[in-house]
């Protein structure tokens, strides 16, 4: 599997960590950033949360895909994001609640997600 570099999240406004994530093993694929947090705990954390939230969705019959998981705290959020062209894969990012703003984080994951090369 080729090699991945998640730095251009760095650019996103109130970015404080960040990992490309393997959905099924919990392994941090790639890391940036840190302020603190464990990432390849949050990474196989995280990785509970969307097998988690995929069974329900699949148990409730509800046919769809996560497009992301949002969990905010006080002074964070906490964005998770399956890969549209690689299910088994998500990104992970911690955003400063006070420095970001959600909507432009979601879609400059979006736009990331279409440079990432699986060559």
């Amino acid at each position: 599997m080729a090699k991945f570099s998640i730095d251009p999240l760095s650019s996103i406004d109130g970015f404080v960590a960040g990992a490309l994530v393997d959905s099924d093993s919990g392994l941090a694929m790639a890391k940036a950033g840190g302020g603190g947090i464990d990432l390849d705990l949050a990474a196989a954390g995280n990785a509970e949360v969307v097998r988690s939230k995929r069974r329900v969705a699949s148990a409730l019959g509800l046919n769809d895909d996560i497009e992301d998981i949002l969990i905010s705290l006080g002074k964070a959020y906490h964005l998770i994001r399956p890969l549209e062209s690689n299910k088994n894969l998500f990104i992970y990012v911690v955003l400063d609640r006070k420095r970001s703003n959600l909507a432009m984080a979601r879609h400059e994951l979006k736009v990331f997600e279409k440079s990432l090369d699986f060559s």
